[in-house]
């Protein structure tokens, strides 16, 4: 900020009483933060990212933009795709009034059973640093604030409000805090978010490490804002927190004021707080007479198409025996529960309301237009209720597509009624009078397209009466598991009762439903999802089918998957085995069909025990709303797979050499120190089924010379000159890593010092620079510490491949 906004800060500021001052400091409510006009300042709006924009209500009315998850971003290793990525997210903002997004989401993928993994990017704190800068910068270039979260060393889910992680000052600096640095460094964040959790004893909110390195060493001069319910006491003023969210209660407020009065805390401990606060004003516009710092989007995305774009960016290879891609097949068999209802998005907060998203099946039915494409399920997936299929459902009311939900007082006098067009309703802000209301009734009339007995119910913590054609068919409660935020609103209980539908026959569907009493945060928040368990079916039946299915193809595309309660915000992974009987349909349609690809769509690693017995392996994440378009740009050859592993895939969960996400007594030991994810790895000698930085494409590439081009302050430049072997134009990401086998402090045994990625055609080669800076040969010992020697650099495609060794003297 130059000199004349800090002064018009700082005026704007002198004209604010205490109590304003102390106003400011906690939201208005859930999304925004308070306006007073005397200052000219508006509300500043913060919405959910990362990996889209859901905006100030959580609704199918106002959909919005779901681009690919994070890990799938992360994997194309590409931070022009990051900065494009952090650019759509800014322009969708702008399309819905958001000054602020809510990330990236840049905790390391410590354990694979990370319930939040998929949000996050990797594993390794180098590559996350610099694909979250470019993130950042994309977002902010267009004049949105982004955040980056959950500060710090927030990587796990069970827990997470009480939990205390215990962690090396080392292994801080090297791995948790440096996946933050660049961010806030380079990239001039303009919000960081504080986490949950305590790191060594204090929380986050509470924690000295918000002040050092964030604001005295990285120069960080914006906002800390907290995760959602995470201030709990008015000693966390005192420390470089900066505003509260939600509001209007929360922790501060009044009792701030008397803090203050009563002086024991300095006011001028408050004015810094609402100086940053002004001064993100300012840098989006919402402070009147000072420009904002970017008045119009630097870059319009185009955010469909760079879905779809980034989907195919981010998917990894894994295997490939010639069958890709695939050239047009008469007859394709299409198997699996994710082929039709893919996810493509993970669960929890960072969840928004796409207008559509495009299946796999239907991606390969468009690629393939002359094919004879027969599908079948295979497996049953789903887990809980799945809402009711919007084009079946009729508003009572209006006759029009959809349903009526009414809000009621304990009279039974309706508070507010809104029409909808989904039964997944959650209202986390927006109009409804969650805080006033005593019940919800929903009401449509649904016609199902298959006949077929499921379980008819709700999912929501309360009581609900479920009714069909007017008679009662069940009065059931369902109960918290817990009191996290995240499962309790986002990933509620269940409760259904047997209901027998016939194709084509309308019935009416009733729910009344009294939530649970709740206070705090909670009160004024309700999710409720109306719909459908899954049947009760011949789990070997339908395998049995599958393969008969497959044998009677040319090939066979089976798409295996999680389910939501398997990735989702609120609770971390049990197990990494795909759910239901997944693993046994693949093994079944490919002994039926040896020309089976296999399309996995997870945010996060699981165990692929069959890998080896099928003609390809393609990881596709979770694709965003674009998804299945991008796998048939995939499959047929159109475009590359251009994903390389940000995170070690293991064989099987036992050979995970750091697993545990389970706090012990409240506290959670980060025991392995700095070896974590490959460095973990190479350490056990544990071979994984996929190594950190592995992927295959269409072409063949090779290392045709690396050199070190100088060394100048110990950091070092690289020339590598890259060949496409192959027939086509492709992509190749090009790894750098360092070892040091006689150093006489603790190393890992080699760690990323760079990358870059490679485009060429057919039968050429391309020189890319790339630059292992100073820092990256260093370890922290209260202080960032320089070994003198010999350094080894490892050039290749993957952590454990040697295609160029090289020798630097620092």
């Amino acid at each position: 900020m130059t000199t004349g906004i800090g002064a018009v800060i700082d005026e704007r500021l002198a004209q604010l009483t205490l109590e304003e001052k102390v106003m400011l400091l906690t939201g208005r409510d859930f999304w925004t933060t308070w306006p007073i006009e005397k200052i000219g300042l508006r509300r500043i709006l913060v919405s959910d990212g990362p990996s889209g924009v859901r905006g100030e209500v959580w609704d199918e009315r106002s959909p919005s933009l779901n681009l690919p998850s994070a890990t799938a971003l992360s994997s194309s290793w590409d931070v022009e795709i990051a900065w494009r990525y952090g650019a759509a997210s800014a322009v969708e903002a702008r399309r819905k009034g958001v000054d602020v997004v809510l990330g990236p989401t840049i905790n390391l993928h410590r354990s694979p059973l990370g319930g939040r993994h998929f949000e996050a990017f990797s594993e390794d704190p180098m590559l996350t640093a610099r694909l979250a800068a470019a993130y950042v910068r994309g977002v902010q270039d267009n004049g949105v604030g982004a955040t980056p979260k959950h500060y710090v060393a927030n990587d796990f889910e069970t827990e997470r409000f009480t939990a205390d992680v215990e962690v090396t000052g080392r292994a801080l600096r090297e791995l948790y805090l440096r996946a933050f640095e660049d961010a806030v460094v380079e990239a001039r964040a303009w919000l960081v978010m504080s986490a949950y959790n305590s790191i060594n004893g204090a929380t986050a909110t509470e924690n000295q490490l918000l002040e050092s390195p964030l604001n005295d060493e990285w120069g960080f001069d914006g906002v800390v804002v907290s995760d959602w319910s995470a201030v709990r006491s008015v000693d966390s003023a005192r420390h470089a927190q900066d505003l509260v969210m939600p509001g209007p209660d929360g922790a501060w407020g009044d009792a701030l004021i008397a803090a203050v009065q009563r002086g024991e805390i300095d006011e001028s401990t408050i004015d810094r707080k609402v100086r940053r606060i002004l001064r993100l004003a300012a840098r989006v516009g919402a402070l009147e007479g000072v420009a904002p710092a970017a008045a119009a989007p630097a870059h319009a995305e185009n955010g469909i198409a760079f879905a779809r774009e980034a989907a195919a960016e981010g998917t990894v290879l894994l295997r490939n025996d010639s069958i890709l891609p695939l050239a047009a097949p008469g007859r394709i068999a299409v198997i699996g529960n994710n082929a039709r209802h893919a996810r493509s998005q993970g669960g929890g907060s960072a969840t928004v309301v796409p207008e559509h998203v495009v299946s796999p099946l239907d991606g390969i039915r468009e690629a393939y237009p002359d094919a004879d494409i027969t599908y079948t399920v295979g497996a049953v997936v789903q887990e809980g209720l799945a809402e009711l299929t919007r084009s079946g459902m009729r508003n009572p009311v209006t006759g029009g597509p959809g349903a009526r939900v009414e809000f009621l007082d304990q009279a039974g006098t309706v508070l507010y009624a809104e029409d909808r067009l989904a039964s997944g309703l959650v209202y986390f802000g927006g109009d409804a009078p969650i805080g006033q209301m005593s019940s919800l009734v929903f009401e449509t009339d649904y016609t199902p397209t298959e006949s077929e007995e499921v379980g008819l119910g709700f999912a929501s913590v309360g009581t609900g009466r479920v009714f069909v054609d007017g008679e009662l068919l069940a009065e059931k409660t369902a109960d918290a598991a817990g009191e996290d935020l995240g499962a309790a609103l986002l990933s509620p209980p269940a409760a259904s009762t047997p209901v027998s539908f016939e194709a084509g026959v309308t019935r009416r569907i009733r729910i009344e439903f009294r939530r649970a009493p709740s206070s705090g945060t909670l009160s004024h928040a309700l999710s409720i999802t109306i719909g459908t368990e899954p049947p009760v079916v011949d789990a070997d039946r339908l395998i049995a089918e599958a393969a008969a299915v497959a044998a009677a193809a040319e090939v066979v595309i089976v798409v295996v998957g999680t389910n939501s309660r398997v990735e989702s915000e609120g609770y971390d992974r049990a197990s990494l085995a795909l759910p239901g009987r997944q693993d046994d349909l693949v093994r079944a349609v490919a002994t039926a069909n040896p020309r089976t690809i296999v399309v996995v769509n997870s945010g996060s690693p699981v165990e692929l025990p069959w890998r080896d017995d099928v003609a390809a392996v393609l990881l596709t994440y979770f694709g965003g709303q674009e998804y299945g378009h991008a796998l048939g740009d995939v499959l047929t050859g159109n475009r590359e797979p251009g994903g390389r592993l940000p995170t070690t895939w293991p064989a099987a969960m036992a050979d995970v050499p750091v697993l545990d996400v389970t706090p012990h007594g409240g506290v959670l030991r980060y025991d392995e120190g700095i070896h974590i994810g490959y460095r973990a790895w190479l350490r056990s000698g544990v071979r994984p089924a996929y190594p950190f930085g592995y992927g295959l494409g269409y072409t063949t590439w090779e290392v045709a010379d690396a050199t070190v081009s100088r060394v100048v302050g110990e950091s070092a430049s690289l020339q590598i000159r890259l060949a496409n072997t192959g027939d086509r134009a492709g992509k190749q990401v090009v790894q750098v890593y360092a070892d040091r086998h006689d150093s006489a402090v603790d190393r890992p045994t080699r760690w990323l010092v760079g990358f870059a990625v490679v485009r060429a055609p057919a039968g050429t080669e391309s020189v890319v620079a790339i630059e292992v800076p100073r820092r990256a040969f260093a370890y922290w010992d209260d202080g960032w510490q320089y070994e003198a020697g010999e350094y080894r650099l490892h050039v290749g495609f993957d952590v454990g491949d040697d295609r160029r060794t090289l020798s630097v003297q620092l």
